[in-house]
This record gives C-alpha cells, sequence and structure tokens, in this order.
C-alpha cells in the first residue's frame, strides 16, 4: 500500500551542514555539531565555528536536558499529526552547555503533568514513513530546576 506523501509530516531536507546530524540519527546516534577548536556547540550544525571561525564537527551527546518552554497542540495543522491531537512539542536545553537547546516532541505525557524546568531524555524515533529518525524527549527523573 502506498503512502499518500499529503498525509505525512513534513520531511527534513538534509544538506552539507546537516548530513552529520542526520546519518549519525538513521545509525541510532545523537551527534551535534561542535567546535574542533574551542569546543562551542552549535545547533542548527554550521560548518564553521560562530566564535573563532575553526572547522566543526559532529560529536556525540548525553541527550539529557530540562525542559525550558512547550506547547500543547490541541488542533494539529501539520500533516501526519492530525490523529495524535493532543501532542506536546517542547524546547530543550541540554546539559553540554547553556543555550544550546533541541526541539521536538514529548513522548507519552499527559499535558496536565509537564512543568518548564522539567528533566527530559532524548530518544530517537522514526518518522513516518520511515525514511528519517528524529529526537523526541520523555520526562526523566529528578526534581525541575528551581
Amino acid at each position: 500500500m502506498s503512502v499518500d506523501a499529503a498525509q505525512l509530516p513534513p520531511q527534513p531536507r538534509p544538506d552539507p551542514d546537516s548530513e552529520g546530524f542526520w546519518s549519525a540519527t538513521a545509525s541510532g546516534r545523537i551527534k551535534l555539531c561542535r567546535c574542533s577548536d574551542c569546543g562551542l556547540w552549535h545547533h542548527p550544525p554550521l560548518e564553521r565555528c560562530r566564535a573563532c571561525a575553526a572547522e566543526t564537527r559532529f560529536d556525540p551527546i548525553a541527550g539529557t536536558g530540562s525542559l525550558r518552554s512547550f506547547i500543547v497542540v490541541r488542533h494539529a495543522a501539520v500533516p501526519g499529526y492530525l490523529d495524535a491531537v493532543p501532542y506536546i512539542v517542547g524546547m530543550v536545553e541540554l546539559d553540554e552547555q547553556p543555550g544550546l537547546r533541541l526541539v521536538g516532541r514529548l513522548l507519552d505525557v499527559d499535558p496536565q503533568h509537564v512543568e518548564v524546568g522539567a528533566r527530559v531524555r532524548a530518544e530517537l524515533v522514526d518518522l513516518p514513513p520511515g525514511d528519517f529518525v528524529v529526537i523526541a524527549f520523555r520526562i526523566g527523573e529528578g526534581k525541575p530546576d528551581e
């Protein structure tokens, strides 16, 4: 059975700067762009560091962080998520560096139990139709930030 592209969620479009990110997720790892010289993390990925102009590379991250903001989507306008409402999209600040943030869905949590500051852990999930793997988050253990 073929899948109607109009019913799928938006699909990533890898480019030369983001290819390392997408190839890592496809192999079950989370890697983000990091300066080879000063160690500054960058997301979205850049060819050169914005602080020192050195080349960047992709390094693994722990995948843990704190929820900084979120939205509960109750009326989906994006194909592929129409049957998933309500769902939560959160912005997570990663433990690797202040200001290093990723956006992703929060999995298996009641919207009434989500708090800014909650500790989360990243995991990889298939994006239908299965050509890409994306980062999502689960609320983890630990107290919210004070």
